[in-house]
């Protein structure tokens, strides 16, 4: 019983969450300088008359008070409907759909790779000689607070121009990702090790840890069989934050490394005042951010079913 309502109770707040994204994201673009009715008609180069374009104004409501827009536009939500692109003359939702693979293939390369890295270094690094952990703790600081265009443009310095074993940019083939892939998992790297270290060296000082070594376990396996699970709760709630960075870093990454995909086309969209389609990428974003953090209650339970019952 305990468990379904904790489930009924994430079910609401994340109805809330998208609410609170779809409202927020209208107010930033009502607020935000262009005309939709120009970039309707294909922007400043089609230099539509003035009857055209207040006859667009009214076929679109662009005339409408903005709380009136709101209100039809919420209510179009509510029915799923999208909308459709006022730059791409194609619904939302299908210009969303033809995205979306690629931004999907990058977000979870990168996702991978930080959490194979992140828990590879916290392994070797917990509990060893202070000058090891400390060098290991400085690096993972200043990649944290280094911005991912910054990452980006080092890797394709070192790895594209200089040492060229990458592509420069685009969709073509699996070596195509690696450079994109990498700025995002590092921009996520040193945040994620530096919790599971900390959480491991809490773990490897319990008594249980003591007692599974007298059993002549060996360090790598008290480590990887008994410590990692006990941390792992603190690392999963990370997923939240792995999956906004990735979210967030996208735009960013796809747009230095002229990439297709979501991040691309939110960021053409804001520029060209394309409402509809910005507002239908927010929600998107929203949408997995909330099932990711769902995903992540439940895991708790099979992390720790005692959770459940607190």
């Amino acid at each position: 019983m305990r468990y379904l309502k904790r489930i009924g109770i994430r079910l609401l707040l994340a109805v809330v969450v998208l609410w609170g994204a779809a409202t927020l994201a209208f107010i930033a673009l009502q607020l935000t300088a262009g005309d939709p009715a120009l970039a309707i008609l294909g922007g400043p180069d089609a230099r539509p008359t003035q009857e055209v374009l207040d006859q667009v104004r009214l076929e679109y409501g662009l005339n409408d008070p903005v709380l009136l827009q709101y209100v039809h536009y919420m209510g179009r939500l509510v029915q799923g409907d999208l909308g459709q692109s006022y730059v791409l003359r194609i619904p939302v939702l299908t210009a969303i759909t033809e995205q979306v693979g690629a931004t999907t293939q990058l977000a979870l390369t990168a996702a991978v790779l930080a959490v194979v890295v992140s828990v590879s270094l916290a392994l070797l690094t917990a509990h060893r000689a202070p000058w090891l952990r400390s060098l290991f703790s400085g690096t993972e600081v200043v990649v944290a607070s280094t911005p991912t265009f910054v990452i980006g443009f080092a890797l394709l310095i070192v790895f594209a121009f200089t040492i060229p074993l990458f592509p420069i940019g685009g969709n073509n083939g699996p070596l195509a990702l690696v450079l994109p892939a990498a700025t995002l998992a590092l921009a996520v790297i040193g945040t994620l090790t530096q919790v599971l270290r900390n959480e491991l060296e809490d773990v490897l000082e319990q008594p249980f840890i003591l007692t599974a070594r007298t059993r002549g376990l060996s360090d790598a396996a008290v480590r990887i069989k008994h410590a990692l699970r006990h941390a792992l709760i603190p690392t999963v709630t990370m997923s939240g934050f792995l999956v906004a960075t990735l979210l967030g870093g996208s735009v960013i990454t796809e747009t230095l490394f002229a990439r297709q995909g979501v991040g691309a086309l939110l960021l053409n969209a804001v520029y060209a005042k394309d409402i509809p389609l910005v507002l239908g990428v927010v929600i998107l974003s929203a949408g997995v951010y909330v099932v990711v953090n769902l995903v992540v209650d439940l895991l708790y339970t099979a992390i720790d079913p005692r959770l459940v019952t607190s």
